[in-house]
This record gives structure tokens, C-alpha cells and sequence, in this order.
């Protein structure tokens, strides 16, 4: 019988804001990202990562690519994304927001694509790849 464990927050600063891990196991990341108005992470793809997000509250705009370059899409509460292995991704804030993400704990699994799309690189993490 295994019994229930006690869940440890850890919270990492970013330049959009702050990302606080709720729940770590080799299964899966549960964390909430506050995000300051303005602000944006990388426009990236994961190579294994896995991941969906909500928004709790705030307003962000999604891009993403279909297949025909950017697209923008508004984010109101109540809306999330589930963003598989290869989707090209970022949000940014447009009001503060909080989302609750859930993904599978593939850490550094970022690729940068700003230079595809002839973007200066923005916020988020650097490329590990």
C-alpha cells in the first residue's frame, strides 16, 4: 500500500512572471503561471513534452501555426489548449493572467522558433537545443 504524499510548491521566477510547480512526478507537472500583462514566452515547440493550459483569469492571446504561418487567437477565461509534441506555441498576456498547465515532466524539451518567422527571441527560457 503506498501511501498519499504532501505536495511541496517550488516557485521560479521568469521574466513574463512567476511559474509555481504544485505537483512533480514522473508522470506529470501540474503548475500555475502568472503572467504580468505585456508580457510573452518564447514562441517555441517541445520536442516530447506534452502539455495543456487554462485560463483561470485575465485575457492572453495563443499564436500558433496550422500549417500557413502565425495565427492569433484571444484567450478569455475558461478556455484552455492542449499543445502535443511538435505544436508550435506561445502566449502572451494581455491583461494579467493566471493559467493552471498540466504537461508531462520533459524539463529543457524547448525549441525556439522566433528566427523562422523572422522574430527577435522572446521571453521564456533559451534554447536547449
Amino acid at each position: 500500500m503506498q501511501p498519499i504524499e504532501r505536495l511541496v510548491q517550488r516557485t521560479l521566477e521568469r521574466d513574463w512572471g512567476e511559474e509555481i510547480f504544485i505537483v512533480e512526478s514522473p508522470n506529470y507537472l501540474g503548475k500555475i503561471l502568472k503572467m504580468k500583462k505585456g508580457t510573452k514566452g518564447g514562441l517555441q515547440y517541445h520536442v516530447e513534452k506534452d502539455e495543456a493550459f487554462y485560463l483561470i483569469d485575465g485575457r492572453a492571446i495563443v499564436r500558433t501555426d496550422y500549417g500557413q504561418g502565425l495565427v492569433e487567437i484571444t484567450m478569455n477565461p475558461g478556455e484552455g489548449y492542449r499543445i502535443p509534441p511538435g505544436a508550435i506555441h506561445q502566449v502572451e498576456a494581455v491583461q494579467d493572467c493566471t493559467l493552471i498547465e498540466w504537461s508531462t515532466p520533459h524539463y529543457d524539451d524547448r525549441v525556439h522558433v522566433e528566427a523562422k518567422y523572422g522574430l527577435p527571441e522572446a521571453g521564456g527560457l533559451p534554447t536547449t537545443r
